[in-house]
C-alpha cells in the first residue's frame, strides 16, 4: 500500500510539473491572449447594448411623462367644464 501512495504521488507530482510547463509555453500564451482578446471584444458589444438601452428607457419615460402632462390637462380642461 506504501509503494503504491508514493508511486501516484510522484505521478501527480510528474504530471503537475508537466501542466505547468505547458500552461506557460508559448502556445498557451497565445491562447489566453486570443481569450482575452474575445472576452474585451465581448465586454465592448454588451456595454454598447447597455447604453441602447439607457437611451431607449430615457426615450419611453420622456414619452409617459408627456402622456401623463396631456391627460392631466385635459382632466383639468374636463373640470373647468363641468363648473
Amino acid at each position: 500500500m506504501g509503494y503504491t501512495k508514493l508511486g501516484f504521488f510522484a505521478l501527480g507530482t510528474l504530471f503537475g510539473l508537466e501542466g505547468i510547463k505547458l500552461l506557460s509555453g508559448k502556445d498557451a500564451k497565445k491562447a489566453y491572449t486570443h481569450c482575452t482578446a474575445a472576452v474585451l471584444r465581448a465586454r465592448d458589444s454588451v456595454l454598447d447594448q447597455v447604453t441602447v438601452l439607457r437611451e431607449n428607457c430615457t426615450d419611453i419615460y420622456e414619452d409617459a411623462k408627456a402622456i401623463n402632462e396631456e391627460r392631466a390637462a385635459g382632466q383639468d380642461a374636463d373640470a373647468a367644464e363641468e363648473e
